[in-house]
């Protein structure tokens, strides 16, 4: 079985292993290359049998560490064309590195076949992916996006490992004196991040679909909690006939500094 494992996941920096018999892919490079390098070796993996590293989109806690932590290896980069255009045109990845386009209809990569999809964000391009192995399962993610498209929905639906955004909760973003108003707006917007309740309203929708494992991911420090991301999703879960305790497998909320345990799909 392959293993999904979040090194960490929020504003300050998000980074996704995705492994299986020891090979593995990466998802975003967002905190320094010390840390994302130390959380490797501390899930035993050995960056020689690192595959390559995809890229939602250029955000900074998506790619701070990208081109150090690449400086001394040699796998492909993935990402839209548009995200690969920007990182070179920035000197953000080392010029030694490929960059492939992660094109809608897929790639394989080392032990995965691994297809983009578009996500609304307030980037030059944000990509969700859709991950399959050789043995026939399948992982969907997406990190940041403003709204579910019936687009998104359709590779959620079905998947054996759901990891989608639940960034933040309406009253605490509303209430948060911290924030200015076109932060609270840009954030509450079509290109910004999911509410709880969003996401809440969109997992009743993949649980439906037969999915049975399920990971929150990108939860805002400031504007959200674990307990209050999956306090929401219980309730909507149960306003729909579901009962999150007893009806999925796994349920867990990302942190930001902490290693998940593995998830098998």
């Amino acid at each position: 079985m392959a293993n999904y494992i979040s090194l960490y996941s929020g504003s300050s920096g998000n980074c996704s292993v995705i492994e299986d018999n020891g090979k593995f892919i990466l998802i975003d490079v967002g905190k320094s290359a010390r840390i994302t390098t130390n959380a490797i070796k501390d899930i035993g993996l050995d960056l020689k049998n690192l595959q390559g590293v995809l890229i939602s989109h250029e955000h900074s806690d998506h790619i701070s560490g990208l081109k150090v932590f690449l400086k001394k290896l040699n796998v492909p980069v993935y990402s839209s064309a548009a995200t690969l255009d920007y990182l070179a045109d920035n000197d953000l990845v080392p010029t030694h590195i490929q960059l492939e386009d992660m094109t809608f209809a897929g790639h394989n990569i080392g032990e995965f076949f691994v297809k983009g999809f578009e996500t609304p964000h307030d980037s030059i391009a944000c990509m969700g992916f859709d991950i399959h192995t050789k043995k026939g399962t399948r992982m969907t993610m997406a990190t940041d996006l403003g709204f579910v498209t019936d687009d998104i929905l359709y590779h959620f639906c079905g998947t054996d490992l759901a990891v989608l955004e639940s960034n933040y909760d309406e009253m605490m973003l509303r209430e948060n004196e911290n924030y200015p108003y076109y932060l609270k707006t840009r954030i509450a917007s079509n290109r910004g991040h999911l509410s709880n309740s969003q996401f809440s309203n969109a997992a009743v929708k993949i649980i439906g679909s037969g999915v049975k494992k399920l990971h929150l991911c990108h939860l805002s420090n400031n504007n959200n909690t674990p307990s209050t991301a999956l306090s929401q999703l219980a309730i909507t879960a149960m306003t729909n006939g579901i009962d999150v305790a007893k009806d999925l497998a796994v349920v867990k909320a990302n942190r930001r500094h902490e290693i998940t345990e593995p998830t098998q799909f």
